[in-house]
C-alpha cells in the first residue's frame, strides 16, 4: 500500500478544485443563474472523476481528497468574499 506523492498531490488539487467549483455552483444556484449553475455543475463532475478514479485503488488517498476538499471550499468562499447570508441572519441563541 504505497502512496505516490504525485498521485496524492493530484488528488488533493483535484478535490480542492472540485470543492471550489461546488461552492461556485451553489452561489450560481442561489443567484438563480441557470446557465452558470449548469456549467459549474458539469465542470464539478468532470473534476470529481479524477479523484474518485485515483483513490479507489488505494483508500489512503481519501485523506488527501478530504484535505483538498477543505482547501477548495475555504479558498472559494474567501474568493467570493463576505456577503449577505442567503438564509438570513445567523441565530444568536444563548
Amino acid at each position: 500500500m504505497t502512496i505516490s506523492p504525485l498521485i496524492a498531490a493530484g488528488v488533493m488539487v483535484s478535490t480542492a478544485t472540485t470543492d471550489a467549483v461546488y461552492v461556485l455552483f451553489n452561489a450560481a444556484v442561489a443567484d438563480r443563474r441557470r446557465t452558470l449553475a449548469a456549467t459549474w455543475s458539469g465542470i464539478w463532475y468532470l473534476l470529481a472523476a479524477f479523484a474518485v478514479i485515483s483513490y479507489t485503488s488505494n483508500a489512503a488517498y481519501v485523506v488527501f481528497a478530504a484535505a483538498g476538499s477543505w482547501i477548495g471550499a475555504f479558498c472559494a468562499l474567501t474568493w467570493l468574499g463576505t456577503g449577505e447570508n442567503v438564509l438570513g441572519p445567523e441565530s444568536t441563541d444563548s
